[in-house]
């Protein structure tokens, strides 16, 4: 337990660092912050430029595991915790994936960074940071959590692996189409796991158990 804890105050201080020194790089435009932004999304957009097949593809992919996929996951969810009476879980997820939007676009409307002129498609809002990464960070941490006590360790592993890799690939495909800067996925990332954090402290989730505690029997939700 006190390894458990003192993992998620050092992990906590460095997404707080890694988010300060994104926003303050881009306020302060730091020389070397802008060179690896711009040397990362040119490759992209001439890429892209050629090839719109490949930027229809990344679309469709954001679509379905941005923020929107994983509220409706998170939904279904909610719903099966309530149904077993789990209003701790329930809660949990309202207010991790359903609020995640909001702290998103308060972040951006606060940093106001425009997106990049090179994106290869339309987006709303502001750049910094990426809505994107956020929801999938949060997304994937907090689906896992409430799923975490019923899985087997071999799921366990599983899911960890792919949801891991998600996150990433959410970002970079953001970088992709040329809608974010690296430093606004980054950015991303980190804010988000520090909401997830925060969510876990002030309303820890109990996995899909019954009121009583237990695991609810496959059958037992009417």
């Amino acid at each position: 337990m006190v390894a458990r804890k003192s993992w998620l105050i050092t992990t906590a201080v460095v997404a707080a660092l890694v988010y300060a020194a994104m926003w303050v790089g881009y306020a302060q435009n730091w020389a070397w912050l802008c060179a690896v932004d711009m040397h990362l999304l040119r490759p992209f957009h001439d890429f892209g430029t050629a090839h719109p097949g490949w930027v229809s593809f990344w679309v469709v992919f954001c679509v379905l595991f941005g923020p929107s996929g994983f509220r409706v996951v998170g939904l279904v969810l909610l719903i099966v915790a309530l149904v077993r009476r789990n209003v701790a879980s329930a809660l949990f997820l309202m207010i991790s994936i359903g609020l995640m939007g909001f702290l998103a676009e308060g972040a951006k409307s606060v940093t106001g960074r425009p997106r990049p002129a090179t994106a290869l498609v339309s987006a709303a809002s502001t750049s910094f940071p990426s809505g994107h990464a956020l929801g999938a960070m949060v997304g994937v941490l907090a689906l896992l959590t409430v799923l975490w006590p019923s899985l087997t360790t071999r799921i366990r592993t599983v899911l960890a692996g792919l949801g891991g890799v998600l996150v990433v690939v959410v970002g970079v495909a953001r970088v992709v189409l040329n809608v974010h800067h690296p430093s606004d996925v980054v950015a991303g990332w980190a804010l988000g796991y520090l909401f997830y954090l925060l969510c876990l402290r002030v309303v820890p989730p109990r996995g899909l158990r019954t009121a009583a505690g237990r695991p609810a029997a496959p059958d037992s939700a009417q």
